[in-house]
């Protein structure tokens, strides 16, 4: 069994979305000027949003509390997903790898609630 994390740097599934918000960053450099102010910083934000939410969500006491900020990941994870097809949409390259990282940390957040959810479960007393 594996030991638990210490840090929310020790999750796996924190890595991968760092991973993809590094990613983002660098797809995003190449977007036209005229989405400085538009495009490029949403992106980004929510991008930044994912990773930023399971950190916070890592040090709450409560595990339905760790399980909402998973959630918030999530949502933000989607808010993504439509951004880059937006931007493959308007022509500003491909993102099938992103879509295929983006994927990834969805199914490892599942995951991860999915483990919360039953620590839940089983603590519950039993009549």
């Amino acid at each position: 069994m594996m030991e638990p994390a210490k840090s929310f740097r020790d999750l796996i599934v924190w890595q991968k979305a760092h991973q993809l918000v590094l990613a983002v960053y660098r797809y995003s450099d190449n977007f036209p000027g005229k989405e400085m102010y538009c495009l490029i910083p949403q992106l980004r934000r929510a991008a930044i949003s994912v990773p930023a939410n399971i950190a916070e969500g890592f040090k709450k006491k409560s595990k339905p509390d760790k399980v909402r900020y998973m959630n918030i990941s999530q949502g933000s994870l989607e808010e993504v997903r439509y951004y880059l097809i937006l931007a493959a949409d308007l022509g500003y390259g491909n993102s099938d790898k992103l879509s295929d990282d983006l994927d990834i940390v969805s199914k490892m957040l599942d995951g991860y609630m999915s483990s919360i959810r039953k620590s839940i479960l089983m603590k519950v007393p039993q009549s």
